[in-house]
């Protein structure tokens, strides 16, 4: 059993998040963490198994005051048995934590942080909106290690509208420098609901598959050739240092997710929490069930999932999952999937297309 939490706030609206978020207004207070933590009593006997890994989505939780990360850190420990964590990883934002923060965090049982740089170019930054400067990123990342953190993955973004190859091998290269265990490199979407899917759908932003391709490539090159090793279509970990939280996403267990957006999956049954903050905390405050959007998986959905999601990973799909003999085998005739014993595993030239190949494949 993996556990999630979504906390929604962002001071700053990035235009290309698809996420459930907004800025903290009044809601970022003690009456949020309260309704967190009655909602994870409302759902605590939803957690059969040992709970493996705790995460902090959002959102910035980076943005919860010292004292409000303290009281929801002490409550789910109150409200779950954390013994068995083997990981608990908390999103942060540069700026958005100082020295004193990020040793709370350890303190409190945080053992691995997602640095949101995205990038580390004044002019890409600019383009993401994000409020952030290069240097802020760098010394984001040093306090972490003052902190005494050695878990920590920086979030690079690519295929950003202006940016162009060697921005790209920049941001790679001083990410390298810095000698984190763990990067991520996103391929820019465009998500709904967000101002780049509008800028694009006008013809302002556009999308280009051989650069996205070509960028790709190059950052599997690049931080392999580190020492990295590529271990799912977006990340890259040195040994022991992959997502826990993560992977158990791409292999189908269940978790449990609280707050506002959060989506659980346990056994056959799937929901979302209701996506509007002041009506959670009012709702979860009355003792109300916020569920939203339940539904029941079927066997067949189960293995459309587990073929669009443990595809992406180095291990690839047991054979069996596959129903359409003919699709796969001109799949690997073309390179683009490769056989090992009773998997099935895509090629470097198969990783770019990991989606539509996978489509192909249900």
């Amino acid at each position: 059993m993996h556990l999630y939490l979504h906390i929604p706030f962002c001071h700053h609206i990035c235009p290309y998040c698809g996420f459930y978020k907004h800025k903290p207004g009044k809601l970022a207070n003690r009456e949020f963490v309260e309704a967190i933590l009655a909602e994870a009593k409302m759902r605590s006997g939803d957690v059969k198994d040992p709970i493996r890994t705790v995460y902090f989505g959002g959102g910035t939780p980076s943005l919860l005051s010292p004292t409000h990360l303290e009281s929801l850190c002490r409550g789910l420990q109150e409200t779950f048995d954390l013994s068995n964590v083997e990981e608990w990883t908390l999103e942060a934002n540069p700026a958005t934590y100082d020295l004193k923060k990020a040793e709370l965090m350890r303190e409190l049982g945080v053992t691995r942080i997602s640095l949101g740089t995205q990038s580390f170019d004044s002019e890409t930054l600019a383009t993401l909106g994000r409020d952030h400067t290069p240097e802020e990123a760098e010394n984001a990342y040093r306090t972490l290690q003052d902190a005494g953190f050695q878990n920590i993955s920086i979030d690079l973004m690519f295929s950003i509208p202006g940016q162009n190859m060697a921005s790209w091998d920049g941001d790679l290269e001083k990410a390298i420098s810095l000698n984190p265990n763990h990067i991520s490199a996103y391929n820019l979407t465009y998500e709904e609901d967000t101002e780049f899917l509008e800028r694009h759908q006008s013809g302002e932003l556009d999308t280009d598959e051989d650069r996205d391709a070509d960028l790709f490539y190059h950052a599997i090159d690049k931080l392999e050739s580190a020492g990295y090793f590529h271990y799912e279509i977006s990340n890259y970990a040195r040994d022991d240092y992959e997502s826990q939280h993560n992977r158990a996403y791409w292999a189908g267990a269940n978790y449990l997710g609280l707050g506002p957006g959060a989506v659980s999956t346990i056994g056959e049954y799937r929901w979302k929490t209701r996506p509007d903050t002041a009506a959670y905390v009012s709702a979860t405050q009355s003792g109300i069930d916020t569920r939203t959007e339940i539904e029941t998986l079927t066997a067949e959905d189960r293995r459309i999932e587990a073929i669009a999601l443990q595809l992406r990973t180095r291990e690839g799909i047991p054979l069996d999952l596959i129903q359409d003999q003919e699709t796969l085998d001109d799949l690997i005739s073309r390179d683009l999937l490769r056989q090992n014993g009773d998997r099935l595993i895509l090629t470097k030239e198969g990783k770019a297309l990991a989606d539509p190949i996978a489509a192909a494949l249900v």
